[in-house]
């Protein structure tokens, strides 16, 4: 007999790994709404991956459903969302070159550590800095902002110029925290 806490189908698919998965899938028609120009409702389908994002979490921790694959689908599907996104707003020119370079640039350099750990033999456990979480809500709530600004035609002046500094920032500093702590981990052996 299965344990209550056990994962269905025995794959560690629970309801968050179900929604992660979910939001994974709402990356291609969002990128593909933005593309064409569709504002209002690659809106709604970011601001539906967006809060899926804190669903899958809040369920997972609430009810004990946390499993090793949530672990590794959570940070991918954030990580393929706002990379999608940040790209395709780049290249309608809604987002400065700049930042969209840094955002994907950071994401590449943690997902290439993780790689060359586990290439190295020395696997890295997935968890998540504290920095890194304000650096992914900083990023949601730009890449919302943006996308409201083109559905809904907002002014709303510097607060955009600060908002790009601000995620910026956020994205050096979550970046070199990673670093440092891949860096020691590949130098201890841990």
């Amino acid at each position: 007999m299965p344990r209550p806490d056990a994962a269905p189908w025995g794959v560690g698919l629970t309801i968050p790994n179900i929604i992660t998965i979910g939001r994974i899938l709402l990356v291609p028609m969002t990128v593909w709404l933005i593309i064409t120009g569709q504002f209002l409702f690659a809106l709604v389908a970011f601001g539906a991956a967006a809060v899926s994002d804190a669903v899958d979490g809040f369920i997972a921790k609430r009810f004990g459903l946390t499993t090793e694959l949530g672990a590794y689908l959570d940070p991918l599907a954030d990580k393929l969302l706002l990379v999608s996104i940040y790209v395709s707003l780049g290249v309608l020119q809604a987002l400065p070159l700049w930042l969209v370079i840094l955002v994907v640039s950071r994401d590449i350099l943690i997902v290439g550590a993780v790689l060359l750990s586990w290439l190295l033999n020395k696997p890295v456990q997935m968890r998540p800095l504290w920095i890194s979480k304000f650096n992914t809500t900083a990023q949601i709530l730009l890449a919302g902002v943006v996308l409201g600004v083109l559905a809904l035609g907002a002014d709303v002046g510097r607060l955009m110029t600060v908002a790009l500094y601000v995620v910026g920032a956020f994205t050096v500093l979550s970046g070199a925290a990673y670093m440092r702590e891949w860096v020691r981990h590949m130098a201890n052996g841990i």
